[in-house]
């Protein structure tokens, strides 16, 4: 069958991982044993694309209350039926995007038709066709308004129907290893489909790759699951069996070894929280004023030693009054470590900014006139102009 393009795009490689819970890549290149797989809008042919999933709880769009994860039931049947309450509570919720020759997934996030979904599903377009579940019309959408420094965006129909369902969001605090997720979307195109799986991890900071539509944002706090998660799942729903939606379906692993192939198992979806935040300021203002992730107050490069080799982040300039200034950081300062997170490179200290929140302390290790330097510096907030 004909498809319409779903991207597939493995993350940047680089460096190994700054911290255990840090995962970076290179598009299309190797990391130590997987590279990452950014599944973003439908791409031509068998590619992949991403998967997101996330919606609030009321019109209003603040997020429902989560309720405790639920035990597993006791019978194999008392299971089924555990899990086909949950698609019908959620899978009306979730839509196909159209772009142009793309595709990919979202979820109703107020009963307004406010739909929140990745950043790379919508790219740079402005103008959608949204196809509800369990429905073949298409409605249109626009773009509300788009913050890829965390790979969200939110689009509107332009004629919301009656009896629009949103999704109710889970509390990403009670995330728990081995809690049961279901993956919703539209996976190669086929919409309303659901794989199920668990959560593997949780607290994961990924980074996606850069160019071919991906925003290449390095996102804090993601769920990894094992659900599968395949090319047009970018910004669809990871749900629990509360009928929550806990993650937007983000990124999947691929295998070096295997060109890129999906590595089954491995797949990372944005917490709820961090998407409540973002799009609630994105409707109410059209634009992020608090980004809610960490930040030293700088601009900085990476540094590279004698022998060509990235040894750090150099500080290129400090914000006045901001963390960095106030703790005595200052241009020419090289930053080789964030608590005791190694620092090799721009890249490593976004990575190990994106772990951290704003307010926390850390204490910052740098080089100045080649002497080794300490600095405790309250973490500021990432100031944003989208």
């Amino acid at each position: 069958m004909s498809r319409k393009k779903e991207h597939n795009r493995p993350l940047p490689a680089g460096p190994r991982p700054t911290g255990p819970k840090a995962i970076q890549g290179r598009l299309l290149t190797p990391v130590a044993v997987v590279a990452l797989t950014a599944l973003a809008g439908c791409s031509s042919g068998s590619s992949s694309s991403l998967s997101s999933s996330g919606s609030p709880a009321a019109s209003s769009g603040a997020p429902k209350p989560a309720s405790p994860a639920s035990a597993p039931p006791a019978s194999g049947n008392q299971l089924q039926d555990a899990y086909q309450k949950v698609i019908a509570d959620v899978l009306p919720s979730v839509v196909q995007i159209t772009t142009g020759e793309s595709l990919g997934s979202g979820i109703v996030y107020d009963d307004k038709g406010d739909i929140v979904t990745n950043a790379h599903v919508v790219g740079t377009a402005t103008t959608f066709a949204v196809t509800l579940a369990n429905s073949t019309k298409s409605l249109d959408a626009s773009l509300v308004g788009s913050y890829p420094d965390s790979d969200l965006a939110v689009i509107k129909l332009s004629s919301p129907p009656s009896g629009l369902k949103p999704a109710a969001f889970g509390d990403s605090g009670k995330v728990q290893l081995g809690q049961i997720t279901l993956a919703m979307g539209s996976p190669l195109g086929l919409s309303s489909s659901v794989t199920q799986g668990i959560v593997s991890a949780t607290g994961r900071t990924v980074s996606e790759p850069r160019g071919a539509g991906s925003p290449g944002a390095t996102i804090g706090n993601m769920v990894q699951t094992s659900a599968a998660i395949n090319p047009g799942n970018s910004g669809g729903a990871l749900v629990n069996l509360d009928s929550q939606v806990i993650g937007i379906n983000t990124l999947a692993a691929a295998e070096p070894q295997a060109n890129g192939a999906a590595a089954p198992g491995i797949g990372f979806a944005i917490p709820a929280s961090t998407i409540t935040n973002i799009a609630d300021q994105l409707i109410k203002q059209g634009k992020v004023t608090n980004s809610g992730r960490a930040a030293l107050g700088i601009t900085a490069r990476t540094s590279f030693n004698q022998q060509f080799q990235p040894a750090g982040a150099v500080i290129v300039a400090v914000t006045p009054g901001g963390p960095a200034a106030s703790a005595r950081l200052q241009a020419g300062d090289v930053i080789t470590k964030i608590g005791d997170t190694p620092v090799d490179s721009l890249n490593a200290l976004t990575t190990a900014l994106a772990s951290l929140t704003p307010g926390s302390k850390v204490t910052v290790t740098y080089t100045r006139d080649g002497n080794t330097q300490t600095a405790d510096v309250t973490l500021g907030t990432l100031e944003t102009t989208s």
